[in-house]
């Protein structure tokens, strides 16, 4: 497995922790996270001026070089598999896939093949992000496997970080329809103490996420 080095100074009134000043004077086109630079720092694979430094909360000057050793992303055991995809949208960056119901996003124990990452393996090549020390397929966020819907899948490790970021910050819409065979009937014993779920006038039922009540919470 290969190596790179990125080396860069530090700039002008740099945060006081180590981790927190590389994490804001890093190129960007190196795709290193923060949290990617904190393992990095803590397996000794950064020098300032140097001296190699473990310690997150060590201080850094303006104008320290800064020298960090990035191992490339290592292949999985994962295998591409001919398996026909649902292209909504492709580009050199990213591609959007219409996942069908009954497919898994990402092979398991108990379901080492035939999934989404398989195909995608195949129809996309090497052309996947590997953040964070393995390649991780692009694959930033998941649905469930008997939930169809589109999943969005990066390319490259600019990508991945981009995306990754807009969803830790929910910044990203998503919308879910679901199908309700029958009527759902407040008596019915499968709802009860179920969190999130209310029933209004005229028997309508409410549903709540987790996300909803945290963005309630917010603007509250």
């Amino acid at each position: 497995m290969g190596s790179r080095r990125i080396e860069f100074v530090i700039a002008e009134d740099p945060p006081k922790r180590l981790d927190k000043a590389v994490s804001r004077d890093v190129p960007e086109e190196a795709t290193l996270s923060r949290t990617r630079l904190a393992r990095l720092i803590e397996a000794g694979s950064l020098q300032i001026d140097g001296v190699v430094v473990q310690d997150a909360k060590a201080r850094v000057s303006e104008g320290a070089v800064i020298n960090i050793t990035v191992e490339e992303a290592e292949d999985s055991h994962i295998g591409p598999e001919d398996i026909a995809l649902d292209v909504i949208y492709e580009d050199d960056d990213l591609i959007v896939i219409n996942k069908p119901c009954g497919m898994v996003v990402h092979p398991a124990p108990g379901t080492p093949s035939g999934t989404l990452v398989n195909a995608l393996l195949h129809h996309c090549g090497a052309h996947l992000s590997g953040v964070g020390g393995v390649k991780r397929r692009g694959i930033v966020h998941r649905i469930d496997k008997e939930t169809s819907g589109l999943l969005v899948v990066a390319k490259t490790d600019v990508a991945h970080q981009g995306l990754a970021a807009q969803f830790e910050k929910h910044t990203v819409e998503r919308y879910y329809r679901a199908i309700c065979y029958g009527v759902p009937d407040a008596n019915d014993p499968r709802l009860r103490g179920v969190r999130g779920t209310s029933f209004g006038p005229g028997n309508i039922l409410k549903l709540t996420t987790q996300l909803a009540r945290h963005k309630f919470d917010r603007q509250r």
